[in-house]
């Protein structure tokens, strides 16, 4: 599977050494908005032995068209910015391009263009897209439905430069019914993410907890989501949706 990724920053680096590491992918190229590290080999740029091509281009050297033409991927993967998708948007859904997004918050107008994507081809977004926080999600409003009677409060911690609630959190909350005023924050030193949700019956205390110990963790998640929305219909896809024919456990 030839794959192509949007954004090179932290995170974007974490999950561009993953993919770098897989079998299963091949890494085509790297798109950035910044013109540092341009025609830069990704694996010779993070030290990692692969024979992928993987060098990293910026968003004025070419249009998504010529880069596409000459270097075709399968799936475009997303860890840029809300704007990434107007540079390749319009080519992924032409070409029927699977799309995997984790950018955190979109517009209300870029969530119905990720709809219109999703008209001709297969999108997934997923604001946090590790495996584990989307596990924990589905756990969660399991149990809720088990015991809707239950008290329920979610806490999330973060390094403490990060000033908004966790977008993670929001969508926790949002899946479980609640405010965000349910949601406890905490800020200290370099905490990558921990989300935890507490369920609070009557006799006894159920923890779900999630912590992502590096950024890799991002990237596989990325590598579950494009192996398994590849093999899907067109349409606009979470990671819950992905991930819900593993919770049946008969057989």
């Amino acid at each position: 599977m030839k794959v192509g990724l949007m954004g090179f920053g932290k995170t974007g680096k974490a999950v561009a050494s993953v993919l770098l590491q897989s079998d299963e992918v091949k890494l085509q190229w790297v798109v950035r908005r910044s013109h540092n590290l341009e025609h830069r080999s990704v694996p010779e740029f993070l030290g990692i032995n692969a024979r992928d091509p993987g060098m990293i281009y910026s968003f004025e050297e070419y249009t998504a068209q010529q880069l596409l033409d000459r270097l075709p991927v399968d799936v475009i993967i997303d860890f840029s910015s809300e704007q990434g998708v107007d540079y390749y948007g319009e080519e992924a859904r032409g070409r029927k391009i699977a799309v995997v997004s984790a950018i955190s918050e979109y517009s209300p107008e870029k969530r119905e263009y990720l709809k219109y994507l999703a008209e001709e081809t297969r999108v997934v977004w997923s604001p946090n897209i590790t495996i584990g926080i989307n596990f924990l999600m589905i756990a969660a409003k399991v149990l809720k439905n088990i015991a809707p009677y239950t008290d329920i409060e979610i806490v999330e911690e973060h390094f403490k430069g990060k000033p908004e609630v966790s977008g993670t959190a929001r969508k926790i909350a949002l899946a479980l019914g609640l405010p965000e005023g349910a949601i406890k924050t905490i800020r200290a030193g370099g905490i990558i993410g921990i989300h935890e949700i507490l369920f609070g019956f009557p006799y006894q205390t159920v923890r779900l907890k999630h912590e992502s110990i590096t950024r890799e963790a991002f990237g596989n998640g990325v590598l579950f989501a494009a192996r398994h929305v590849i093999e899907q219909e067109a349409g606009l896809y979470g990671m819950e949706d992905l991930m819900i024919p593993y919770f049946n456990l008969g057989g």
